[in-house]
């Protein structure tokens, strides 16, 4: 046995060693979960995450991100679904925009307690739970489109706020700061409706704003929407009854193609714009900081402009309008 036992003891160190030299060549494995898939905003978080990826890979991290959501921004099961999946799978972390700020509360929660670390950005969570909130200051984008708002129309006239979704953390805290600073400093203008939600498409927004311009298009001065989807919608709606071109001052949210075209062509008067390729970006690169020990801030705020046809070309704000998708999606 003495004989034996030095044998089996340097084959079982050998054995323990190759095993801990594969653990360390296992790639930190990523989750980043959108709110949906469709949009052109979440393109560009993942087009950040790619960038991140890349970077850290040319530093000798070994990363691996693996990018699902849900098609719609309105399918809560869904999420909550690939988030548990996530779980199950052990992902070394996630990076999650929570499409509803309570549901996904418990699920976050169940991760973090199975020991998948969980990086939260573009919307909040009703939780602190998470490593880190990575994101817009949202509420200081409301600010700058009533600010915006309120220069447009001179300080006088009645406006529409059309909101996103209930349960959307980031959009209630726009249509928040939009709401604050209109009754702080706007006593002459007028909120003529702020209690419709547009929904997750395109379609659902259109058929809401159409109703609103049905019901208001004879007093209405201006109109915020906190999003794309109904940015855009709202934008053709005006068009599509005489409306557009500055007639109605219309303000929106986040840069996707179509509304920089319609600023192009004088039909938005304005966009507060974040910058989500940082957005996917951070989210990622705090995830893997986190993961190897490093202290990470509990906010991480991405920035956010204003943007009008007097400044869209300029270089900072080109590369907010235009992010380079192809680099990163081919």
């Amino acid at each position: 046995m003495s004989k034996c036992f030095p044998r089996i003891l340097v084959v079982s160190i050998m054995v323990a060693g190759s095993c801990l030299a594969g653990a360390a060549d296992q790639p930190y494995t990523i989750a980043v979960i959108p709110k949906g898939t469709t949009h052109e905003f979440w393109k560009s978080i993942n087009a950040g995450a790619i960038k991140a990826e890349r970077e850290l890979k040319a530093q000798g991290t070994k990363v691996e991100i693996i990018w699902k959501g849900p098609l719609r921004e309105d399918d809560r099961d869904q999420q909550i679904q690939v988030v548990e999946n996530f779980m199950t799978r052990h992902v070394s972390a996630m990076v999650l925009a929570p499409l509803d700020s309570q549901a996904l509360v418990k699920p976050v929660q169940n991760a973090i307690k199975a020991g998948v670390p969980v990086v939260v950005m573009d919307s909040d969570l009703k939780s602190d739970k998470y490593v880190s909130f990575v994101a817009t200051d949202n509420y200081k984008g409301g600010q700058l489109a009533v600010e915006e708002m309120g220069r447009q129309l001179g300080g006088k006239g009645n406006v529409i706020l059309l909101r996103y979704a209930v349960g959307s953390a980031s959009t209630e805290a726009r249509e928040a700061g939009f709401l604050d600073v209109l009754k702080q400093k706007y006593p002459e203008v007028k909120l003529i409706s702020s209690d419709q939600h547009a929904g997750a498409t395109r379609e659902m927004a259109y058929q809401t704003s159409q109703n609103l311009l049905n019901r208001f298009k004879r007093e209405v001065n201006g109109i915020f929407c906190p999003c794309e989807p109904p940015t855009i919608a709202m934008t053709k709606a005006l068009r599509d009854i005489g409306l557009a071109g500055g007639k109605v001052k219309m303000i929106g949210f986040d840069a996707g193609s179509q509304s920089v075209l319609d600023m192009k062509k004088g039909d938005v008067q304005a966009l507060v714009v974040q910058n989500p390729l940082l957005m996917g970006y951070l989210g990622v690169v705090t995830a893997v900081k986190h993961l190897r020990g490093e202290k990470v801030p509990k906010r991480i705020d991405t920035g956010v402009a204003l943007v009008t046809p007097a400044n869209m070309e300029q270089p900072e704000i080109k590369e907010l309008l235009y992010p380079p998708l192809d680099k990163y999606l081919k």
